[in-house]
């Protein structure tokens, strides 16, 4: 994800600290993984400098000044290209789980045990997911399908590989 275009992007509804930001940020797209604090000033700097925001203005106060950010026309411009642009598929053509799997067969290690131990985690995460689904608001539901979507393909990936696991073995091992 690009921390810096979801910035800008929560910076159209108006001009927002460094701290609005990061709890907007964090409400939105951060419930597995919140941003710290130095990242979004890190990130501010960054579109600072590139003129993508602009300081709208500092408060004094108790402690160190606080600046409020806002969005420049060049800050929406980008914002607008970066939405534009597809993402480009992952094809997972180098996966750690394949590389184990691989690994295990080459070394007489149990790739069927691998498999299993994935699959009963790939579950339980599944499982976690959907009770969070049930309880979270439209947003909270499709990033949680959007997760689920991908653990049933590799699930589907689990399977089909454990049906052929004697001919992989063979393969690699030869």
């Amino acid at each position: 994800m690009s921390i810096g275009h979801a910035l800008l992007g929560l910076l159209e509804a108006g001009p927002r600290h460094g701290y609005d930001l990061k709890r907007a940020f964090d409400e939105r797209f951060g419930q597995d993984r919140p941003l710290h604090y130095g990242q979004v000033y890190s990130t501010m700097s960054r579109l600072l400098k590139n003129g993508l925001v602009e300081v709208d203005g500092v408060e004094s106060g108790g402690g160190p000044e606080r600046k409020r950010y806002a969005i420049t026309d060049a800050g929406i411009t980008d914002v607008e290209r970066w939405l534009a642009r597809p993402e480009k598929p992952e094809p997972y053509l180098q996966s750690t789980l394949y590389t184990k799997v691989v690994l295990a067969l080459l070394t007489g290690r149990s790739a069927a045990e691998l498999l299993d131990g994935q699959r009963a985690e790939h579950l339980r995460l599944m499982r976690i997911l959907t009770d969070r689904k049930r309880g979270g608001d439209l947003a909270h539901q499709l990033i949680c399908d959007h997760a689920l979507f991908h653990l049933e393909a590799d699930l589907r990936w689990l399977e089909l590989t454990a049906a052929r696991l004697d001919q992989l073995a063979s393969e690699v091992r030869a």
